[in-house]
């Protein structure tokens, strides 16, 4: 099948100045990207995109698909806001490799972060078998996957706070090698999230060296993003310069209004890595909130031994004075989200079962005036009827620190989206978000420089070859907008809307939104590296 968009303006993802021309396709690639709107042949498919923009398909690098697209391929919160291609297995916590023995506490851990699927054939056990699992599914975006830490940390270490022995550290090479040869698109890691968190920079820097061999990167939730986020990025300098790994940062950003004068501090560690040779890069969600497991508030101990081990505690009475204590006193480089955003600043997104539905939209106060407790004793309460599976949105940063980090050369757009409840916005709109209010209001960046950030530069970190560029012969991944009118419409109220200003999406060359609606059709491939 030949298409051809004509009168476009087209932007092709290099960051190179738009012309005027068209774009055509056969197949699932791209057959020619044309000066001009003249074009002479027979075409099965016309889009006549006059006044509109004609640019590679979003790729989201940080997404949290890995289980939901299992009930439903089609991914309509990411398709029909442009993103056509979407990097899974994020912060170390994911869905393969997942030995059969850890079945039952792992899909408790991950429940909050990715969601649960009752349906799902859990026996896959490696990441070949995750992928085929997938592959066997189809999807309407394409995926990829990298391998997460906290699965390989479980593979050999289970779920306990321990250290690893050398023997140990090879073993977890192993596993991570093994997965990496299956496909996987590299290593991710949340220093925040169990079991993660229980690794030292020893063990990063031999996984990481594993990762080097292959020259796939460290996607990195680091341990710290708010008061000791300066020793956190040296620590993760550390990793980058002792293995030559790539190093890519998670939904970078400074938690908490206190930390804001470590702002130019960052940008200058940021600046230490070009000088060193060190290779770095980082994805941002355009916006001063961000969304995770509300179970992140609780100290690291009460997280030991795994879910199961969490919700005795939850139900004990001095592990509950415990767990206040150190929330509201801190604890040396732990990531205190009440202390940052405070509990005003802190709501339910997301429960599993009926019996809580009415916690969402609520921030911790409201929660206990709801309760009538007082406000840990109602979220103890909460996270404990839930198994741990609940969401939220915390308000967290500055509008100039976003504008500031967008600006910068390392960076390129994410979604970060937890899909369940009532999600924060960025699921449907972060990258129209960026080309409304980003580009055409405050002028932060150029429209080819947001696009090059949704899709050229986001391709060259992660080796998606033949994607993020209109170039002859790459796959007809491609999306059509209006560049007056793109715009985000959810709201932290009422997040789930779809955007605005998209008219077209393809992918891998078969049209899946079309005059902004969309198709029930599954082209993306999985992208095994």
């Amino acid at each position: 099948m030949k298409t051809l968009i004509k009168n476009a303006q087209v932007i092709d993802g290099t960051g190179a100045p738009a012309f005027q021309g068209c774009v055509l396709t056969e197949g699932e690639r791209i057959l020619d990207v044309i000066h001009g709107d003249t074009v002479e042949g027979n075409f099965d498919s016309v889009i006549d995109a006059k006044g509109q923009v004609v640019c590679p398909g979003f790729i989201d690098s940080h997404s949290h698909s890995d289980l939901l697209l299992f009930r439903d391929k089609t991914v309509p919160a990411k398709v029909r806001q442009g993103v056509t291609t979407e990097l899974l297995g994020q912060d170390g916590i994911s869905a393969a490799p997942m030995p059969r023995e850890y079945e039952s506490p792992w899909r408790k851990n991950l429940a909050g972060l990715d969601g649960d699927v009752e349906e799902l054939d859990w026996s896959y056990e490696t990441t070949d078998g995750y992928l085929s699992l997938l592959e066997k599914n189809g999807s309407t975006p394409n995926e990829a996957y990298l391998v997460p830490h906290g699965n390989v940390r479980m593979e050999v270490l289970g779920l306990d706070n321990v250290k690893g022995t050398d023997d140990d550290l090879k073993r977890m090479q192993d596993v991570l090698r093994r997965d990496l040869e299956a496909g996987g698109a590299g290593l991710s890691t949340g220093l925040i999230y169990m079991p993660c968190a229980y690794s030292d920079t020893r063990e990063m820097i031999a996984l990481c060296k594993a990762a080097a061999e292959f020259d796939r990167p460290l996607v990195i939730h680091q341990r710290s993003e708010a008061d000791t986020i300066l020793e956190s990025m040296e620590e993760v300098i550390t990793m980058g310069r002792e293995s030559g790994v790539k190093v890519h940062f998670s939904h970078f950003k400074v938690c908490g209004k206190n930390n804001a004068d470590k702002y130019e501090k960052v940008l200058a560690l940021l600046d230490k890595c070009k000088e060193e040779g060190i290779r770095v890069s980082f994805d941002q969600y355009p916006y001063v909130a961000g969304s995770t497991m509300l179970g992140v508030i609780l100290p690291p101990w009460a997280h030991d031994g795994g879910t199961d081990r969490l919700l005795e505690r939850l139900g004990d009475r001095d592990a509950r004075r415990r767990m206040v204590q150190d929330i509201e006193k801190g604890i040396q480089g732990w990531d205190n989200f009440v202390q940052f955003a405070g509990l005003d600043g802190i709501f339910v997104t997301d429960v599993k079962s009926e019996r809580n539905q009415d916690c969402i939209g609520k921030n911790l106060v409201e929660l206990g005036e709801l309760r009538g407790k007082d406000p840990y004793e109602a979220t103890f309460d909460l996270l404990l009827q839930e198994d741990n599976a609940v969401g939220m949105v915390d308000f967290y940063g500055l509008e100039e620190h976003v504008e500031g980090f967008m600006r910068r050369p390392e960076m390129n757009v994410c979604t970060d989206g937890l899909l369940g409840g009532k999600p924060h916005p960025r699921v449907f709109g972060a990258f129209p978000r960026v080309l409304g209010r980003y580009v055409r209001e405050r002028k932060a960046l150029s429209l080819e420089d947001a696009v090059h950030k949704m899709t050229g530069r986001t391709a060259s970190v992660f080796s998606f070859e033949g994607r993020g560029v209109l170039a002859p012969g790459n796959f007809a991944d491609i999306v059509v907008f209006d560049p007056d009118t793109i715009e985000d419409k959810g709201t932290f109220t009422d997040p789930c809307q779809y955007p605005v200003g998209i008219s077209h999406v393809l992918i891998n060359g078969e049209h899946v939104v079309e005059n902004g609606e969309q198709r029930d059709t599954a082209p993306g491939k999985v992208i095994r590296l």
